[in-house]
């Protein structure tokens, strides 16, 4: 993993922290202490790994909003009514659940889930933004 970090640097990371933002499997998290740990200067790599990250997160919500009710319940046997009662429990917590997009696994879920049911938009990118910040300026803060 080091030689990855050396070699694509603030790129890598930038890339990385998008796809582990989407559905792909991978940690940003990870990543970014590796990069840390290589001696990358903290802020840097806060930036980059917030935007990277914030922009794969708002990729999984584009995503959402592009989804379709029909498709849910006929390639994934969802029944409507099950649908429905998501939407009320994404409803009642609104744009707020985009703070946590940045927890390991539910956090796409959630992005997908706010893209879905159709959150405001803006409302759920600022809140995604201060979220994944927040995670990575706590990683950055060990390395001050």
């Amino acid at each position: 993993m080091l030689t990855f970090l050396q070699t694509w640097g603030l790129v890598g990371l930038f890339i990385g922290s998008f796809l582990a933002a989407t559905v792909v499997p991978f940690s940003s998290d990870a990543l970014m202490v590796g990069m840390l740990l290589a001696g990358g200067n903290p802020v840097y790599c806060l930036l980059v790994a917030t935007i990277g990250n914030w922009l794969g997160g708002l990729t999984s919500f584009g995503i959402g909003w592009l989804g379709r009710w029909q498709w849910i319940e006929r390639w994934f046997k969802v029944k409507r009514e099950t649908l429905q009662k998501q939407q009320a429990r994404i409803s009642k917590y609104g744009a707020w659940l985009a703070l946590l997009t940045w927890l390991p696994i539910v956090g796409d879920v959630f992005a997908i889930a706010l893209g879905f049911y159709h959150c405001p938009p803006i409302k759920c990118g600022i809140y995604m933004l201060v979220g994944k910040f927040i995670r990575f300026a706590i990683w950055s803060a060990f390395f001050f």
